[in-house]
């Protein structure tokens, strides 16, 4: 039963950074590598501020705070810079790394004896569970909002927001920020949550809510009543599902992200339909093996 709440423990709280890696990838189109940063950005934030004896629901409101000024960075450097959206995030990802060292002091910092979100005697998982419904109803209420649907129209048809007078540039730039606070909100609750921060734990972040993603939509997407908000929850559950089962399996630590690599092609070749032998025969005549198609038979 452990294992279980565990799994769910985990998929959830980091559920909240997919959602914010929804906003990029699935709605502005815009592959944003300056997760791995703001990732453990809202984690630093949260161990200075707790060490310095600030409550941890403050603690966690600053940490998103963080967050919405790190994608306001990576959104200003693309539009008014004109720097390409692959190489601001990575710019930003990079310059991210020193921040959290200067905000830390050191690259890591033990929260065992700081109070926390989950020091009030209540289950983890009804905490984690009310972060997380909370973000996935708030991200709903607002994509169905006015300007919601502009950030939509901004990543589906960026032609028709210009043509409507509106600067698609500051646009971005408010999206990318809203994406970043909520990773970095998540950010904060894994701290809390394993209690320490420390400077590499972004690594991989945005493959992993990329992953959790497509996993997500590879499931549920034929579902009506799934929303894609629902999906990306879902999705961050499953990733979370698999990766503990691989390490039940008797896999090493090490070979996790070889894992999440394996993953994200096939939760990709489900999602587009894919498969590379589909249309083939083999053939075995005593020698090397005959591949051939077998329309053209």
């Amino acid at each position: 039963m452990d294992f279980w709440l565990n799994i769910l423990e985990q998929g959830l709280i980091f559920g909240v950074m997919v959602l914010g890696v929804y906003i990029t990838y699935k709605i502005l189109d815009f592959p944003d590598l300056s997760v791995d940063g703001s990732f453990p950005l809202g984690a630093a934030v949260t161990a200075s501020c707790l060490i310095l004896g600030i409550g941890p629901f403050i603690a966690t409101i600053f940490a998103f705070g963080a967050g919405l000024l790190a994608g306001g960075v990576t959104g200003f450097l693309h539009v008014k810079f004109k720097i390409t959206n692959l190489l601001s995030g990575i710019l930003v990802m990079i310059g991210l790394y020193s921040i959290n060292l200067r905000i830390m002091g050191k690259a890591n910092v033990p929260l065992f004896n700081q109070e926390t979100i989950f020091s009030n005697g209540l289950k983890p998982i009804m905490i984690i569970a009310v972060f997380a419904i909370l973000v996935k109803f708030a991200l709903d209420f607002f994509l169905k909002t006015k300007f919601g649907f502009i950030i939509k129209a901004t990543g589906d048809n960026p032609q028709l927001v210009t043509s409507l007078g509106i600067d698609i540039g500051n646009i971005k730039i408010i999206a990318l920020m809203i994406s970043n606070g909520l990773v970095a909100l998540s950010g904060s609750l894994v701290a809390q949550y394993q209690r320490f921060s420390d400077v590499g734990m972004g690594t991989g972040m945005i493959v992993m809510g990329l992953a959790s993603i497509i996993f997500g939509e590879a499931i549920f997407k034929r579902v009506s009543l799934v929303v894609p908000t629902t999906m990306a929850l879902f999705g961050s559950v499953l990733y979370k599902t698999s990766t503990a089962f691989a390490l039940k399996l008797g896999f090493p630590p090490t070979d996790l992200k070889l894992i999440t690599a394996i993953i994200v092609i096939a939760a990709l070749a489900v999602n587009q339909g894919k498969n590379p032998f589909k249309g083939k025969k083999i053939f075995s005549m005593g020698g090397d093996p005959i591949v051939t198609n077998s329309k053209s038979v």
